[in-house]
């Protein structure tokens, strides 16, 4: 018997999992980001690796699902049930929703099952029973009536849609559907240690398969986990998506540079500067267990950077004085453009969150800016969708700064010979194009 076979026979029955989910999500719904909460509903459970990968699996469906789910929770309940029980209707419709993802009879039996399991349900257990029998019987008529429910319709909170909408009105439909798809697998290669075709190569001999989508990137055709990577804790290749790739070829570095990477934590593009280009980095962050994974990883790539604890923006408390000649702010922000891998972030985030994180975003710029070498660049990004935290940030900064002049960025896409304008990266899934939402601007520093 194999590792994952042995695994899977440990594996409890399918209402454990079910019950796990749901108190994850209702954890959620109550404002707790969904993979510290997926965490400790496992551990709850005492459930083995191969069920907190289903938990996950359940728990992502269901806020990926959730707007669905909750116009159709309001017109199968009379009233609003108690949250335990609400978070298990909200994981058994999400599955439902999907036909041919589990056998119906078996999601109803072990939701309600589930629900038998909880002291605090047993006797709801039978109201469960009957409205997830309902909906299966009135399906395409209880999904109809949700036509002219936005956050039914679109799954994101309608001030988002509303956003999205306003910020990029030929795209947004496009842009909420994506956010709702599970993410690809994308490898970078470490290109000191392999190319990516010989990546490729060692790959399909270990009996798994890629596409190139960019200069060190390979979208893996199945996710999988890191430890069956070939190289991977040899440090020939990291799993980075694409979008976030490109922060290190833009950022233009010259060997032998001085380069600050602001927010570095968890490390990702610390470590794609130092694999394409020897120059000495300074890596800062204000989460210390973040920033363990900066050195970790870098420990892993053979690598070294300066990696200091500190506020990014107090800078007396952490610079030495030496102007950097480039700069990267990867700036805290609202992660709208990566809410297909943390679907909980469109329900947490607030309207009012954007004005909050722009201003900060606005306040780091400020603060970095005396810090760079004359004829210095730096490049702002941020993983959102919105203008907010991205053209709208870095258009007031330059108009402010008259030492501060717009670099044109470009970016030859896989496939292609001429080099298409980067700004605002939409989310989106292709052949060649498959990659998260992002924003990219760059800022060169008069003499």
């Amino acid at each position: 018997m194999s590792a994952d076979d042995a695994q899977r026979a440990l594996r409890p029955a399918l209402a454990v999992e079910l019950a796990a989910a749901a108190g994850a999500v209702r954890a959620m719904l109550e404002g707790r980001a969904l993979p510290a909460a997926i965490g400790e509903a496992c551990a709850r459970a005492r459930l083995t690796a191969a069920s907190q990968a289903a938990v996950q699996d359940i728990a992502y469906g269901a806020a990926r699902h959730l707007g669905t789910c909750r116009g159709l929770a309001r017109r199968l309940n009379q009233r609003a049930p108690a949250p335990a029980l609400a978070a298990l209707q909200l994981v058994a419709l999400s599955q439902l929703l999907v036909p041919g993802r589990r056998h119906e009879a078996v999601l109803v039996d072990q939701s309600v099952e589930a629900a038998r399991g909880d002291p605090g349900m047993r006797a709801a257990a039978p109201f469960l029973n009957a409205t997830l029998r309902r909906f299966l019987r009135e399906r395409e008529a209880l999904i109809a009536a949700l036509a002219g429910d936005p956050e039914a319709v679109w799954n994101h909170p309608a001030w988002w849609i509303e956003r999205v909408r306003a910020d990029h009105p030929a795209h947004w439909q496009a842009i909420l559907t994506a956010g709702n798809q599970p993410p690809p697998m994308t490898l970078r290669v470490n290109r000191r240690r392999c190319t990516v075709g010989d990546y490729l190569a060692r790959l399909r001999a270990a009996g798994l398969d890629g596409d190139v989508i960019g200069p060190q990137a390979v979208r893996l055709t199945q996710p999988c986990d890191v430890s069956r990577l070939p190289g991977f804790a040899d440090g020939v290749v990291s799993v980075q998506d694409l979008a976030a790739q490109m922060a290190a070829p833009l950022l233009d570095v010259a060997p032998g540079m001085h380069v600050l990477d602001a927010c570095a934590a968890p490390g990702g593009k610390t470590g794609h500067l130092l694999e394409l280009v020897d120059c000495s980095v300074v890596a800062v962050d204000s989460d210390a267990a973040r920033l363990a994974r900066v050195d970790a990883g870098l420990a892993r790539l053979g690598l070294s950077a300066k990696t200091v604890h500190a506020d990014v923006g107090r800078t007396a408390d952490w610079w030495d004085g030496r102007p950097f000649d480039r700069i990267l702010l990867d700036a805290p922000c609202s992660a709208s453009g990566i809410v297909r891998r943390h679907p909980d972030v469109r329900w947490l985030r607030r309207r009012s969150d954007l004005a909050t994180l722009s201003r900060r975003q606005g306040e780091l710029l400020e603060r970095l800016w005396p810090l760079l070498a004359p004829g210095g660049k730096l490049l702002f990004a941020t993983c959102s969708v919105f203008r907010a935290e991205g053209e709208d940030v870095v258009q007031r900064f330059a108009a402010g700064h008259p030492d501060a002049e717009r670099v044109a960025l470009g970016w030859v896409w896989q496939g292609q010979t001429r080099s298409e304008p980067v700004g605002h990266l939409l989310p989106q899934a292709g052949e060649t194009r498959d990659h998260d939402g992002f924003f990219y601007g760059s800022l060169r520093k008069l003499d």
